[in-house]
C-alpha cells in the first residue's frame, strides 16, 4: 500500500478500517461504513485496509485486533477504537474533526 501516507495526509478526515477477511465483526462493519459514506459524502474519506495483505501498515499502527478504526486528520491519528461502531457514532466523530 504505497499511497497510504498520501491518502491519510488529506486535509479531510480519513477513517481507516483495519480489518481481515476471516473476521466476523469486520464483515459487520461493511454495511455500516457504506451507510456512513452516504451520511458524510465528500466531507471525509473512508479506507479499508486488510491487515493480512498490508502487514507493514498494520505494524506501523500497532494493530492488535480487528476491526480497528483510526481517524486521521492531516496524517495524524486523532481517534482510535477497536470493535464495531455504529454509523451515527462515526459520523459524529468525523464532524468533530472536520
Amino acid at each position: 500500500m504505497n499511497n497510504f501516507a498520501e491518502i491519510i495526509n488529506s486535509s479531510k478526515p480519513v477513517l481507516v478500517d483495519f480489518s481481515a477477511e476471516w473476521c466476523g465483526p469486520c464483515k459487520m462493519m461493511k454495511p455500516i461504513l457504506e451507510e456512513l459514506k452516504k451520511m458524510v459524502g465528500d466531507t471525509a474519506q473512508i479506507l479499508k485496509v486488510d491487515v493480512d495483505q498490508n502487514p507493514s501498515v498494520s505494524r506501523t499502527y500497532q494493530i492488535q485486533s480487528v476491526p480497528t478504526l483510526i481517524l486521521f486528520k492531516e496524517g495524524k491519528p486523532v481517534y482510535r477504537q477497536s470493535g464495531v461502531m455504529q454509523a451515527t457514532q462515526l459520523k459524529a466523530l468525523i464532524e468533530k474533526f472536520s
